[in-house]
């Protein structure tokens, strides 16, 4: 292999290991927040997103980016929680084409019960990959990142 070769390779495995990673955690959080709260992760995740916001409301492009989900998605999962009372939606008073998605208080009452058994299970998901050696590094690092908010 030439070096260019084992970069690649190397990018390629490090790729696949934060993977890994990524599914055990999503895996740990999925079954945790539909047993105890009926909650899929990418709902909770909205949920989240919304709650961290001034106002809690978000448009649905930023909420879309903020979750990491194509437009239509969130506009299904947006449908979704909306139909369950947990968001609203309506118009943006500035701009009648935009449309600002907000957390009810029915969303923010389940966000509140949901977020221990979510902190809960990202914390034992992270413990159980420390203990492997292949994801360790990746574990270190992430208790290394600080975010601004």
């Amino acid at each position: 292999m030439s070096l260019d070769d084992d970069a690649v390779e190397a990018r390629a495995q490090g790729w696949r290991t934060l993977a890994a990673l990524h599914a055990r955690i999503e895996d740990r959080l999925q079954r945790a927040l539909e047993r105890d709260h009926e909650l899929s992760v990418s709902e909770y995740s909205v949920l989240d997103a919304l709650a961290r916001q001034d106002g809690f409301h978000l448009r649905m492009n930023q909420l879309a980016n903020a979750v990491v989900l194509s437009q239509s998605a969130t506009t299904r999962l947006v449908t979704r929680l909306e139909s369950r009372g947990l968001l609203a939606r309506y118009l943006c008073a500035d701009d009648r084409r935009g449309i600002y998605t907000e957390v009810t208080p029915a969303g923010q009452a389940l966000l509140t019960a949901a977020r221990p058994t979510h902190d809960t299970a990202l914390a034992e998901a992270l413990a159980e990959a420390e203990a492997l050696p292949e994801l360790a590094p990746l574990v270190a690092a992430l208790g290394t990142l600080t975010f601004t908010r």
